[in-house]
């Protein structure tokens, strides 16, 4: 006990040290990026927050790199100190010297998932809002509820608030839709329902409408009148419309089987969503079998030899079984396999494939 405890010791310390490295690695080319990004009318403080809202996102990105680092730095150390010699000798196996590893990146994975991923989510998302408000306002905005689609579009002339109660998937044809246009001072000066708005480049194509003026001293529905098709000017397109929803990672998990409950509502195709979450769930899995990978082949001792290639393959074999998942990722997003089976495979297949290895050095 005492023994794995000190394994697990060992191996956070050197996680937690890779971590602090890349988080500044990362942070200063971030930095250097959004500083090429934005004009002098952003001052560096602005800068910088935005820096550190967006680091934590590409940190989370990286852990599968950091874990198996972490991992291959962890067991070059215990090789070179002929720690695991004297472990073996005194009667444990090289696969039982891996179970405090193990546990430790399984526990590391489940709080990434739990804890780490809603923070990533806020700091995510209120990255992308401060940094839409730095480029032009922050005009446009959607969100997804039970009720139904709510955007928002804007210019110098006003804000108009959309509400509609379903979408097709490319988010270019609301259903019972209603626009309310705000003066720039704030007020509402006119309500529109339509039976359908259809996106058009530069417009709302709106059909069936009602158009009902709210100006002080005006009786509302008797100056209202219908129009058959009604042209609404917009900023937005389809691209930034999906945009400011199709990211799962600026969803908490938490609240992200919810959020796929609307999207279906809504009308919109929540497989990538359901992916998504299915990846996260399988990530402590992953992290565990990125771990056996790296101590697979730098668990020999260092007078054997054949180091730096060991090093080096289980780098390529970690960066492999990663591009697998995300391709594996994509199959699942376009419906090619099932969001079950695009998550869990990967980190199944690449813990058999590790053990496989392990076994195959200690008693092959």
């Amino acid at each position: 006990m005492i023994l794995h405890y000190y394994f697990a010791r060992r191996f956070l310390k050197v996680f937690l040290g890779m971590l602090m490295i890349f988080f500044l690695f990362v942070s200063l080319l971030d930095l250097v990026d959004q500083l090429r990004r934005f004009d002098a009318s952003v001052t560096f403080g602005q800068v910088l927050t935005l820096t550190l809202l967006n680091t934590p996102q590409a940190l989370y990105q990286m852990l599968p790199l950091v874990m198996i680092l972490a991992s291959i730095a962890l067991f070059l150390s215990l090789a070179r100190s002929s720690e695991l010699v004297v472990s073996r000798a005194s009667g444990r196996s090289g696969l039982a010297s891996l179970i405090a590893p193990a546990m430790v990146a399984a526990v590391i994975g489940a709080v990434s998932v739990g804890m780490g991923n809603p923070i990533v989510a806020a700091t995510s998302k209120r990255f992308s809002d401060l940094a839409e408000r730095y480029d032009n306002g922050g005009n446009n905005v959607l969100s997804i509820g039970a009720d139904g689609l709510w955007l928002r579009q804007g210019d110098d002339t006003g804000q108009t608030v959309i509400r509609a109660a379903r979408t097709n998937p490319e988010a270019t044809a609301l259903n019972d839709v209603s626009f309310v246009a705000y003066a720039p001072n704030g007020g509402p000066v006119r309500r529109i329902e339509a039976a359908e708005a259809r996106l058009e480049p530069g417009a709302w194509i709106l059909h069936d409408a009602k158009s009902w003026p709210l100006h002080p001293g005006v009786n509302p529905e008797t100056a209202a009148y219908r129009l058959e098709t009604l042209l609404v000017p917009s900023t937005l397109t389809q691209d930034n419309i999906r945009d400011r929803f199709g990211n799962p990672s600026a969803v908490s998990i938490w609240d992200l089987s919810g959020f796929i409950g609307d999207l279906e509502r809504a009308g919109f195709s929540a497989r990538r969503h359901q992916v998504w979450l299915q990846m996260e769930l399988a990530r402590p899995l992953f992290l565990v079998a990125l771990v056996l990978v790296g101590a697979g082949f730098t668990m020999r001792h260092s007078r054997l030899g054949r180091t730096g290639i060991s090093v080096l393959a289980a780098i390529m074999l970690g960066f492999g079984l990663y591009y697998i998942r995300n391709f594996a990722q994509i199959m699942g997003e376009n419906g090619q396999i099932s969001p079950y089976l695009a998550a869990w495979a990967p980190p199944v297949a690449a813990l058999l494939l590790a053990l496989g290895l392990i076994l195959h050095m200690e008693d092959g």
